[in-house]
């Protein structure tokens, strides 16, 4: 754990509390970058202290006396060190000083739990989960600065309070990468990141009880966006002059027909097309959000995509099904298509994934349950998200249904009729 673990200590001045030409000595403890500072409650006059040494210079016994103290400073400090590493414990600058201050008794703060958080979960998520996380602790370390004026907090600290007045921040705050503040789900995402860490450290006793017993978080429901049968027949015959915007139209067609998010599509190998219980092929892969196992038929559509890019120089290069394109450009090019096509949606990647579950599957009468698998999802639920916005949907089943009990109530007339007419007889 040593190697792994950048650990320094320092003594400096604090030139800016000079008085009488003397200023106080400070220890600064640094790990992996992270610092945090000591008073040692010790002054010594600046000409009588050597910068390169760390320590009073003379012979006298003033200077031999401060000397001795920060030596054995040292030790004690380098021994707390070493106790912290023997007992697998959290290693920050903070738990070093609230170890040798005797003031530890697992007493951690907000950005050493966000920080071990994001240590350990490094193997479990995503790259772009912990990305995620990323963002949240940088709008945490903001708000602490900026609002709270301070460097950290020790968790002992959290309330309601610090969730509602961190909310708020959010809410307010105007990123300096765009010109919109957050949406009230961005800012619920936030929120329920530090959540999750919070109740990490709640469970692993960091935390004496739960700030988060009494929030309550308030989501919106925003409806899917999604192509219609029209707009997606619209895309597919159209024909660009541009080749790169034909490859995307053809990748985002892919993904209408696959379900596939532009992560696991972009990643497909041959490998990944395996033939499936009815003898046809099937695309057999793991979704890189949630694992979860997908097996998904290929349609005529999809399998013609597949025969014309598998012998593209790129993918035989990046030995995947089709040439390898960024999420960011192909959301780029993919406006320049919507506008082309003259589609007035906001044409993302990931329309394509909500056109598959609607307008492609439900629409056309397959089962939710399906869908749901086709998908990947964990929860039918999250699958009923898509079933909700299909409205002629809902049209179209209350029609077969409203025929259905006209044609009962007319076979219940009719023999209502019959029953008539064998009584008269």
């Amino acid at each position: 754990m040593k190697s792994r673990l950048a650990f320094s200590l320092l003594f400096w001045l604090e030139t800016s509390r000079v008085q009488n030409g003397t200023a106080p000595i400070i220890a600064r403890i640094t790990v992996n970058g992270k610092r945090s500072n000591i008073s040692l409650q010790r002054k010594v006059e600046i000409a009588r202290w050597s910068k390169s040494r760390s320590r009073a210079t003379g012979s006298s016994q003033e200077s031999i006396k401060l000397n001795r103290f920060l030596d054995q400073f040292q030790i004690d400090i380098y021994e707390t060190f070493d106790q912290l590493v023997k007992e697998k414990a959290h290693i920050s600058p903070q738990s070093i000083k609230a170890r040798y201050l005797g003031q530890d008794s697992q007493e951690y703060s907000l950005l050493d739990l966000v920080e071990y958080h994001n240590e350990k979960m490094t193997v479990s998520l995503t790259h772009g989960t912990l990305k995620n996380y990323y963002t949240t602790h940088k709008y945490i370390k903001l708000f602490l600065k900026n609002k709270m004026n301070t460097d950290d907090l020790n968790l002992s600290q959290l309330s309601f309070r610090f969730l509602i007045d961190f909310e708020n921040y959010l809410r307010s705050h105007t990123p300096t990468d765009h010109q919109r503040k957050m949406e009230n789900n961005t800012v619920m995402k936030h929120i329920q990141r530090l959540r999750k860490m919070v109740t990490m450290a709640y469970k692993m006793e960091w935390l004496a009880k739960d700030p988060f017993v009494k929030f309550k978080p308030t989501y919106v429901r925003n409806e899917r966006e999604f192509l219609s049968d029209q707009e997606l027949q619209g895309i597919i015959e159209k024909q660009f002059r541009i080749e790169r915007l034909n490859l995307v139209k053809d990748l985002f067609v892919f993904a209408c027909y696959t379900g596939l998010s532009y992560i696991d599509l972009i990643k497909l190998k041959m490998d990944n097309i395996s033939l499936g219980i009815d003898g046809n092929k099937w695309i057999i892969t793991n979704r890189q959000k949630t694992n979860n196992r997908v097996k998904i038929p290929l349609l005529d559509i999809p399998q013609q995509l597949i025969d014309k890019y598998c012998d593209h120089p790129k993918s035989v290069s990046n030995g995947t099904l089709f040439p390898k394109m960024s999420n960011q450009k192909l959301n780029s090019y993919l406006k320049e298509i919507s506008d082309l096509c003259g589609i007035t949606k906001n044409l993302t990647f990931h329309i394509a994934r909500h056109t598959f579950a609607t307008t492609v599957t439900l629409s056309n009468g397959v089962p939710i349950e399906t869908v749901s698998k086709l998908l990947g999802h964990s929860k039918i639920a999250t699958t009923q998200i898509y079933a909700r916005v299909l409205e002629h949907k809902v049209s179209h089943d209350m029609a077969n249904l409203r025929a259905v009990l006209e044609d009962a109530k007319e076979n219940q007339t009719t023999k209502n009729q019959e029953s008539k007419s064998q009584q008269i007889i």
